[in-house]
């Protein structure tokens, strides 16, 4: 154990007496060498205010509440102790029985966290797995089974496997709940807290958050034993190197403004509200010229990781995406972030926001509002303790474009294809997409079955006898719905139902209840329902029935 210790640098000296060379800071906050030496390569040579508080504590053993806004190094502040307490006490590996665990609320964070412990459990002979939902399990099953030190999961499928006996929770020596704020907005608390109960009841405990919401404390009381709490930021602490600027944009302009920030050069995320907004700019900006891609909870798994790459490799310069699909973006010289939607709320802003001026870089932040807009604009900000500068009626001409996204524009065009139609309501987040099913019951005489968008009437597409219209449930984490009730004659049906599980609607009909009891299964999405794509709303599906 002595050998182990000293090869790791935990000691001051090799075994011959010479001096370590390694990282002043670290060293003194208890880090072994080797776990230094293995970050070096990248530049992280010194601990950010999060790490150098949190990190005596953590190495310690003890319970931790870290607070610190995105960006701001949380990730390696449990990374670190993680892998230097279990290299301190090294244990056999058993068959789906992980020594530690990662919580993360999104694919994208917890890949990106696995990335971030690549070095670290090469330097120190550690083996790790991820686990999330989208993707088939058999890969994550015969991961668990070899046995692994580190697990870095998602509730939600990480609950599936546990429910099937792939994963045990009993042998876990540390566990950590990474953006726990994120995880209470999303709806997954639940679920964190069905997994704890499944972990030893004296194992340490880390907890990081930008936010300590009422849902995050209630987790602290039941599961954090007497933890040190470390805030290395104010609560609602915009980045200090950051510059804040509302654009206030006439509508017929608000396209060609957005164009002419996404064309120059530098990495630039642009945010909007809903699913459909997001793959609509993306379609316009890259049709144009500008090397756009973008990330909802819409897109494959395989095309969220693309898309990522390409934008992490600087092959595509423009992201746009959802709130919630950003918690995962992790890319440094992002100079500019645009609120091509301002967000629902000031907590959104700040996490948005967050994605530029990281590892000491500094950033523009900016929000394009249309007139109708500009009193909901002034409350976020003065929610989230911004002063921004505003610039009224700014157009494509307007100089303070150049000026805070400086350089030559990629060259754009006229779209050399006609584009589509755009769909208002869906820009606004009011009509979900999918079809699911509801078996609800006809208002009247309704010929066959109809069909409906999700989250509004529609005309009903199969009727034999007459026409359906319905309304469409909200679906099982992606928005379906498919109504318009069964009649046997002709007529006009209205159905009601509510996704995965048939409701009943109105009147007397011949439809049928599809209710039925069957095992109970964990779903997480990182986006919203069908019903809508508004922030904070429906982003979980804890729940006792059918998968649809």
């Amino acid at each position: 154990m002595q050998r182990a210790r000293r090869r790791l640098g935990w000691d001051c000296t090799t075994e011959n007496g010479s001096p370590h060379v390694t990282t002043p800071d670290f060293a003194r906050l208890g880090v072994p060498t080797a776990l230094t030496a293995a970050l070096a390569p990248m530049g992280i040579t010194t601990p950010t205010p999060i790490q150098a508080a949190t990190h005596p504590d953590s190495l310690a053993g003890r319970d931790v509440l870290g607070r610190g806004r995105t960006g701001s190094g949380k990730t390696y502040a449990f990374l670190l102790p993680l892998v230097a307490r279990l290299i301190a006490e090294p244990r056999k590996r058993v068959a789906r029985r992980p020594r530690s665990l990662v919580l993360a609320p999104t694919r994208e964070l917890a890949s990106q966290i696995a990335d971030s412990l690549k070095p670290l459990e090469a330097a120190a002979g550690l083996r790790s797995a991820v686990v999330f939902g989208g993707v088939g399990q058999n890969p994550q099953v015969k991961a668990l089974a070899g046995g692994i030190d580190v697990l870095i999961a998602c509730p939600g499928r990480l609950l599936d496997l546990m429910g099937q006996g792939h994963a045990d929770m009993s042998a876990i020596e540390i566990t950590i709940i990474d953006e726990a704020d994120h995880m209470a907005d999303m709806g997954f608390l639940p679920m964190v807290r069905k997994i704890l109960e499944k972990t030893p009841q004296r194992g340490q405990r880390m907890l990081f958050s930008a936010t300590l919401d009422s849902g995050v404390n209630k987790l602290v009381k039941q599961f954090l034993h007497e933890p040190v709490t470390h805030s290395a930021d104010p609560a609602t602490s915009p980045v200090g190197t950051m510059e804040h600027h509302v654009l206030e944009v006439d509508s017929a302009a608000r396209f060609d403004v957005l164009r002419d920030l996404a064309a120059a050069p530098g990495r630039t995320i642009m945010f909007t509200r809903t699913k459909y907004g997001a793959k609509n700019l993306a379609r316009k900006l890259a049709a144009r010229g500008v090397d756009a891609v973008d990330l909802h909870g819409n897109l494959s798994q395989n095309a969220r990781t693309r898309n990522l790459e390409a934008f992490g490799s600087g092959e595509a310069t423009t992201m746009v995406c959802t709130d919630i699909a950003a918690r995962g973006i992790h890319v440094d010289e992002v100079a500019l972030v645009v609120h091509a939607d301002p967000p629902v709320e000031h907590k959104a802003y700040l996490h948005r926001s967050g994605r530029t001026a990281r590892a000491g870089e500094s950033g523009t932040v900016i929000t394009v509002q249309t007139p109708d807009q500009k009193r909901d604009v002034s409350d976020l900000m003065r929610k989230a303790g911004i002063t921004p500068t505003h610039h009224a009626r700014v157009t494509i001409t307007s100089p303070v474009l150049a000026d805070l996204a400086p350089g030559e524009r990629v060259e754009t065009h006229e779209p050399r294809q006609p584009e589509a139609p755009l769909d208002e309501a869906r820009l606004k987040g009011e009509r979900g997409g999918g079809r699911g099913r509801s078996g609800g019951r006809s208002d009247g005489q309704g010929g066959g079955r109809g069909r409906s968008g999700g989250g509004q009437s529609g005309q009903g597409g199969r009727g034999r006898g007459g026409e359906g219209s319905g309304q469409g449930g909200s679906g099982r984490s992606g928005g379906q719905g498919r109504s318009g009730g069964q009649g046997r004659s002709g007529g006009q049906g209205r159905g009601e139902g509510g996704g995965r599980r048939g409701g009943q609607g109105q009147g007397s009909g011949g439809g049928r209840r599809q209710d039925r009891s069957a095992p109970k299964t964990y779903s997480t999405s990182s986006e919203g329902s069908g019903s809508g794509n508004t922030v904070g709303g429906g982003l979980a599906a804890f729940s006792s029935g059918r998968r649809g």
